[in-house]
């Protein structure tokens, strides 16, 4: 479903990612993973085009969209989290959900801010995360958990196809965390793609199909879970791992 080939991706004279390639097929949970520094956020972001590939080529369902605008991407059935929740504090959690919408047309800038029926699809997904209650909260009063799953809310609105999420787990209590993963599960059950970044390794190895590995900018291995734990290059990665990225 998704394709990136020969990625790269240069800040001045340092490659942070190098001839970056690998697949992620239709209906399945894989995770992107690597030691502090592999370029795995720089890799989401040049999918995502919230940063511009120096060279490459990413396809999604065959067609590019590395030349894309992100705006564009998400049309084209892709939309991402972010490490960092990037809600609107002084907005509600409906209104932070509703303003994800997509807009058809000219004609919807003269529509109310939020129509009926894109406040019956936001309270819908925000029952399927189970936080309705808090719908009329204002977004600067959630927990570090609550935001995530806010996130996720907004993400879902605009009906992707495959998502990007962006260390899911961090900063999360258990508790919630549970309920992230399982609404994860049923997402990817529903026939949506998922690709994770994500630190928390336990979570990885339970929950992904396939896990793709990335040291120094470069896939370094790729395969089931329980091949990438047993690899020997993957161990070495991880044991002389790097600043963050």
């Amino acid at each position: 479903m998704l394709e990136v080939e020969q990625l790269c991706k240069n800040f001045g004279g340092i490659r942070a990612v190098e001839n970056c390639s690998f697949n992620v097929e239709r209906g399945t949970i894989t995770a992107l993973i690597g030691p502090n520094g592999a370029g795995k956020t720089t890799v989401f972001n040049c999918v995502s085009r919230t940063m511009a590939p120096t060279s490459g080529e990413i396809r999604l369902e065959g067609e590019r969209i590395d030349r894309l605008r992100p705006h564009q991407i998400t049309r084209k059935g892709l939309s991402r989290t972010f490490q960092i929740s990037r809600n609107l504090a002084d907005m509600t959690v409906l209104e932070n959900v509703i303003c994800q919408s997509s807009i058809k047309g000219w004609r919807d800038l003269f529509n109310p801010a939020m129509s009926d029926e894109e406040i019956e699809k936001a309270v819908g997904i925000l029952e399927f995360l189970n936080i309705s209650h808090i719908a009329y909260e204002d977004g600067s009063n959630l927990s570090y958990g609550q935001k995530k799953l806010m996130d996720l809310a907004a993400l879902l609105m605009s009906d992707p196809k495959i998502i990007l999420l962006d260390e899911p787990a961090g900063g999360v209590n258990p508790s919630l965390l549970e309920e992230i993963v399982e609404r994860i599960r049923t997402l990817n059950a529903r026939g949506l793609t998922v690709l994770i970044v994500e630190h928390n390794m336990e979570l990885i190895m339970r929950l992904s199909h396939r896990v793709i590995v990335m040291a120094q900018g470069r896939v370094i291995a790729e395969g089931s879970p329980a091949d990438v734990q047993a690899d020997q290059a993957v161990l070495d990665a991880y044991l002389g791992g790097g600043e963050d990225g």
